[in-house]
């Protein structure tokens, strides 16, 4: 008797070759009867195909056309309800399939897991950033999202989607990124499973989306406010379209808006006025952090609204940093900034 489908890993790649066959081997050395995996290369032009082909795994070449189409094209591909877009870069942990099935069921709408940091060498960075909690919710979340527009969640490879959820990137036309809206519409459709065990492998690099935005770069800033605020009116739309019938946010007034508009403030030679820096204070206390990380931004803004700017635009750097911030370092960015740098 065959084996009912339950989970589609689709591993979209354009130009890892260096990374691919990695992240390949990392699922089929652990793939199920009940999984489906398929590799699809965006057109890639580094010899990704031949590493793919050689993996002797399911796989289709189409012509460039971004991440989000690479990923429809899997989605057309594949039958399982529950589906997970790894990226090519990325890789699953011994033993995080069996994790995964055993939380699935038909409620489940998103499941997320924890990654672990690494390099471009594989070598260990640090765990997971963000640290997830484990929990199992739905209103609770939804409520929360209905408020702030977010929720604490992996990048693209620690979540998996129920198919429904998966399929509203073909409505995203406003960025390339796969996860965005459809991380913070899970819970208005289903519930959301929470994992803190790190079961899958974050590769941090230079080629990688998340390090393709200069830190001082005023411009990479006002791009992402924009495309978030799109993100977040696309969420309104599909909240309401799923039956919310509560409030929902102002994608203008939420913390990461407010956050990323004081940023863009200071990194564009300006000093913060109250107008920018009282708002997001208050933001910030919607946030579901502890005490003392809340204290520590509202001093990081405090300081970055009154500091010459160079040192504020230092500050901004090191809070934007992917990984090895503390409070030390922090004080140590202070004492040792230049005050006359500016941003470029």
């Amino acid at each position: 008797m065959t084996q009912t489908i339950k989970l589609a890993i689709i591993v979209p790649c354009y130009n890892y070759g260096d990374y691919v066959g990695e992240a390949i081997a990392s699922v089929a050395s652990q793939l199920r009867d009940d999984c489906e995996l398929i590799v699809i290369d965006d057109g890639s032009t580094d010899g990704s195909w031949s590493v793919i082909s050689d993996a002797g795994v399911r796989a289709v070449r189409i012509s460039n056309g971004g991440a989000i189409g690479a990923c429809v094209a899997g989605l057309d591909l594949t039958t399982a309800p529950h589906v997970l877009f790894l990226d090519a870069d990325d890789k699953l942990k011994p033993g995080a399939l069996d994790a995964i099935l055993s939380r699935l069921d038909p409620e489940v709408a998103k499941l997320q897991f924890a990654l672990t940091r690494i390099d471009a060498r594989g070598e260990w960075i640090s765990g997971a950033v963000p640290a997830l909690d484990d929990y199992r919710e739905r209103e609770a979340l939804a409520v929360r999202v209905a408020k702030t527009g977010v929720y604490r969640s992996p990048p693209t490879s620690g979540n998996v989607f129920r198919r429904d959820v998966a399929d509203l990137i073909r409505e995203i036309d406003y960025e390339r990124y796969v996860d965005g809206v459809l991380l913070y519409a899970a819970p208005f459709t289903g519930d959301v499973v929470s994992v803190s065990e790190e079961l899958g492998c974050y590769r941090v690099h230079g080629r990688n989306v998340a390090n393709t935005v200069h830190k001082s770069d005023a411009v990479g800033i006002r791009n992402n406010v924009e495309r978030f605020i799109k993100r977040m009116e696309h969420l309104k739309v599909v909240a309401r379209r799923l039956g919310w019938e509560g409030d929902l946010f102002d994608p203008h007034d939420v913390f990461v808006t407010r956050e990323r508009k004081f940023y863009l403030e200071v990194v564009s030679g300006r000093r913060p006025s109250l107008s920018c820096l009282v708002p997001l204070l208050v933001r910030l206390t919607d946030e579901r952090l502890e005490a003392k990380n809340k204290l520590g931004l509202a001093a990081l803004f405090v300081l970055a609204a009154v500091l010459p700017n160079g040192r504020a635009t230092v500050l901004i750097n090191y809070r934007l940093k992917i990984t090895g911030r503390s409070a030390t370092g922090f004080l140590r960015e202070v004492a040792t900034s230049n005050p006359r740098a500016r941003a470029p």
